[in-house]
């Protein structure tokens, strides 16, 4: 399975975002930017959210990655995306357990709160961890798509 790979960061994340993708093309994951591709300082983060939440939510092979100051934004902001999963993580641990429990597909990361060494590392992890398929996994996993149905159905 050859995974895609969403970038987007708003200014304060444009940095790690930048040094993430030249990691990624190291590693040869293909990842495409959804930008902002110019450093912007009036960039709002729930733009790049909804880009690449749109994006990783549409197929099983696709994972974003989004990066801000804090990672709590952008993560507030792409889990509005029907299908998204956004987890933020600050370690290892937490990236591959969201992965393995909670099939995340959108990893956010704060500049604020880790380093680019860091960073590059818990984005390794979280594209490399694979979900579980566990009975009770996939059974909380369809409690959130009812619920985004239900959400749905309101609207109506």
């Amino acid at each position: 399975m050859s995974l895609r790979i969403y970038l987007g960061a708003d200014h304060a994340g444009f940095e790690l975002k930048e040094q993430i993708k030249l990691m990624l093309e190291r590693e040869n994951f293909t990842a495409y930017d959804l930008g902002n591709t110019e450093y912007e300082q009036t960039d709002d983060y729930p733009d790049f959210a909804k880009l690449v939440a749109e994006k990783a939510a549409k197929s099983k092979t696709a994972r974003g990655i989004l990066c801000c100051h804090s990672g709590v934004g952008m993560c507030i902001a792409a889990n509005k995306i029907k299908g998204a999963r956004a987890i933020f993580a600050n370690n290892i641990a937490l990236a591959r357990e969201a992965v393995n429990d909670n099939n995340a597909n959108i990893l956010c990361l704060g500049r604020g709160y880790s380093s680019i060494k860091e960073a590059k590392n818990i984005v390794l992890i979280f594209l490399k961890s694979k979900f579980s398929e566990a009975a009770r996994h996939k059974r909380r996993l369809k409690k959130i798509q009812n619920l985004e149905s239900e959400i749905e159905n309101l609207k109506k």
